[in-house]
């Protein structure tokens, strides 16, 4: 060991360290813990910002959770009721008239079909506090706020991370295998290590209010999680995290015209009265300017310090991929520093992390930005583009009550389908497909390498999966029968601290003698702590009996295949059923990194 990594150069020492207290952060500490690996998160601020930030968990970011022990039927507790949140809304104002509508995302009950877990609208706080309380009771996590990261040197496997406690003003030392920074798009981690982004700026410039409000009584019965504001004023969208509580305004804005430094309270409510409609209480808690933009870190390692969250990606909020992606991305990285820390992974193990979620990040930034050139686009094509902002008005009044008019307005609105319906994005991504989606909407389950393991409904003893049943009565349309079949998933047949290899019953001896064959084989320090279970179709589970569960009889074909599954849920490989020891052990081998 060189004498920079010597005892003396450090106070104390972490299996891994985690730069960022945000949900990323939170949710990687909880997924170490979960595998058994130690972690220490610093986070600069000393409390929990009140800003509601992002407001929905896509499918797969509950199917994680869900994976990794935190209760979905508890996190559906939280935050936006089905019924509150299933529209967008078009309109001249909250309490005007309203002009059109879409779905928001999939919320119909047919996506149970393809997930599990149908989107939920929560707060992003709430989220965090949610985990942060889970973590409060582990002994194998440690949160210290108002501590911020200054520096750190790399040498010898090992990380010195000089971190600074804010309160008591002082300096000290911790030393990890690795460090994982996920201290948001403005990284002090990536702009110490000098890595830089790829991505673009848009001339739309945009602000941000976070006001108080009770606006149940504007909205009445036109509830929606979203409610894009057609006023010239605004040129913008109200997001309902609390319909009698806190909102979020997002506007576009002429910077020539309101110069960022000439925005001010009084500002801020102009905008919010034109978008409300009517005279209403509130508070501005906070506003702050952006740009529409999109960036992705060049590299997301650097030696033996990661980026994840946004740290390693930021794009618009223009289809809620944001904070998606970085739970995405760390449910990918939190088995593979496990792997490496319990030795039965190597070190390019974790190569594989950028390989895989970069791309990722590639297409979710470029839909983004797509999204909201879109949107802000038709908002503006709406005969609002008068310099005069009365002509703006009597333009939008005029177009809305024309008849001809409404035909290209309406077409207008259904081209914004596309941006409130990611399922494809959501659940359909391929690790190493590189091939952009031509509609981010279509999804269609695939049994390839890469892919998420496809989703059926299935019986199983609930002591075989230590999992609490998916509680779907909050879907009105299904029957109680529906409801009884819909509780537990083939995705839930994975643990995130094995690899699972999924067979049907006639060639589960033969596969059973594969891994046993494979295991003498591995060397004896790997063999003994390699995780790895076989699940049998028709003794372990079966499938709940319908048209989709003849779908996935199909798709997965494990008549002439067995399928062997990563801890995180995706495909590793698809297995002839003439496969040996040396196939199985030749996935394993390229994917483990021995």
């Amino acid at each position: 060991m060189s004498p920079l990594f010597s005892s003396s150069v450090f106070h104390e020492e972490v299996p891994i360290l985690i730069v960022g207290g945000g949900p990323s952060g939170l949710l990687l500490a909880y997924l170490l813990a979960q595998l058994n690996v130690r972690s220490v998160i610093i986070e600069r601020y000393p409390t929990r910002l009140a800003a509601p930030k992002a407001h929905a968990l896509s499918p797969r970011s509950l199917e994680l959770c869900r994976q990794a022990g935190l209760d979905v039927n508890e996190i559906r507790k939280i935050g936006s009721p089905r019924g509150d949140a299933y529209w967008v809304n078009f309109i001249t104002s909250l309490a005007g008239k309203q002009v059109g509508r879409l779905p928001y995302e999939r919320m119909d009950k047919e996506v149970l079909n393809d997930t599990p877990t149908m989107i939920h609208n929560i707060p992003q706080p709430a989220f965090e506090e949610l985990v942060a309380d889970k973590l409060a009771k582990s002994d194998l996590v440690e949160i210290r706020k108002n501590h911020s990261f200054v520096s750190l040197e790399q040498g010898d496997g090992f990380v010195v991370t000089t971190i600074k406690d804010r309160g008591a003003q002082k300096e000290y030392k911790i030393r990890s295998r690795h460090v994982v920074a996920c201290d948001g798009a403005k990284s002090a981690v990536r702009k110490f290590l000098g890595v830089t982004c790829e991505g673009e700026e848009t001339c739309e410039t945009m602000m941000t209010i976070h006001f108080n409000a009770d606006l149940k009584p504007v909205i009445k019965d036109r509830v929606g999680m979203l409610h894009w504001v057609m006023d010239p004023v605004v040129s913008g969208f109200i997001i309902g995290y609390d319909l009698s509580g806190n909102q979020v305004l997002i506007c576009n804005f002429d910077p020539e015209k309101h110069p960022v430094d000439s925005w001010n309270e009084e500002h801020c409510r102009s905008v919010i009265d034109a978008s409300i409609g009517m005279k209403t209480p509130y508070d501005v808690l906070s506003y702050r300017p952006w740009i529409l933009s999109r960036k992705v870190a060049r590299s997301y390692r650097v030696d033996q310090v990661f980026l994840a969250g946004d740290a390693a990606h930021s794009f618009p909020p223009t289809g809620g991929l944001g904070l998606n992606s970085g739970l995405g991305d760390v449910h990918n990285l939190a088995y593979k520093l496990a792997a490496v820390h319990q030795g039965w992974g190597g070190d390019k193990l974790l190569d594989t992390y950028q390989s895989e979620r970069r791309q990722i990040a590639l297409v979710n930034s470029s839909q983004s930005v797509k999204n909201g050139k879109q949107i802000f686009s038709l908002l503006k094509a709406l005969g609002t583009t008068d310099p005069d902002v009365e002509v703006c008005r009597q333009n939008l009044y005029h177009n809305i009550q024309d008849a001809d008019a409404m035909i290209e307005i309406n077409k207008g609105i259904e081209g914004q389908r596309e941006h409130f319906d990611n399922l494809g994005l959501h659940i359909g991504y391929v690790y190493g497909d590189k091939k952009i989606p031509t509609n981010v909407s279509h999804f269609q389950s695939s049994c390839v390498p890469g892919a998420r393991l496809p989703h059926a409904w299935i019986k199983v003893s609930r002591e075989k999966l230590q999992l609490p049943a998916i509680d779907n009565s909050y879907v009105h349309e299904l029957s109680e029968d529906e409801v009884c079949k819909k509780q537990f998933s083939t995705l839930d047949l994975c643990g995130l601290d094995t690899f699972t290899l999924i067979v049907d019953e006639t060639r589960a001896p033969h596969f059973k003698g594969i891994i046993e064959g494979a295991i003498q084989e591995l060397p004896r320090e790997v063999a003994g702590v390699l995780p790895m279970k076989l699940i049998v179709h028709g003794v372990d589970f079966a499938l709940q009996a319908g048209p989709e569960a003849q779908k996935w009889t199909e798709l997965m074909n494990l008549k002439k295949q067995a399928i062997l599954v990563c801890p995180d849920q995706h495909i590793l490989a698809c297995l002839p059923c003439n496969s040996g020891t040396v196939q199985l052990l030749k996935s394993l081998e390229g994917h483990l990194g021995w």
